[in-house]
């Protein structure tokens, strides 16, 4: 099984350049770099906090003694990302609504309990 290992970022012309040390099943250690273009970033509302862990996701599903060295965290994969989100929080508002109860249940709920 191979692990990712944040090292660092760099900016350069408007991307964000993550660096990530893999480390492979033998322990063997190989740098890695992943691509993010902010302004894309930004179009689909995705969060700077969240790039190292989306970008360690993108390296974590190539197959373990694939070459990697530098992969673009692709508009696709940003567009892929807002639609979880956004179902996500779709589902969770469902949730929230299911729980909430009318004005009159409230005060039925509090008649019962004076």
């Amino acid at each position: 099984m191979q692990q990712f290992i944040l090292i660092g970022f760099t900016q350069d012309n408007g991307f964000r350049l993550f660096s990530f040390d893999r480390i492979a099943s033998d322990r063997v250690r190989t740098r890695c770099m992943v691509k993010a273009d902010l302004s894309l970033v930004l179009r689909y509302g995705i969060q700077i906090q969240d790039l190292p862990l989306l970008c360690r996701g993108l390296l974590d599903r190539c197959e373990e003694g694939t070459q990697i060295a530098e992969l673009t965290f692709a508009e696709e994969d940003m567009r892929d990302c807002a639609r979880e989100r956004d179902a996500a929080r779709e589902e969770a508002a469902k949730k929230r609504k299911s729980w909430h109860r009318s004005g009159t249940e409230n005060l039925r709920v509090a008649g019962e309990v004076a």
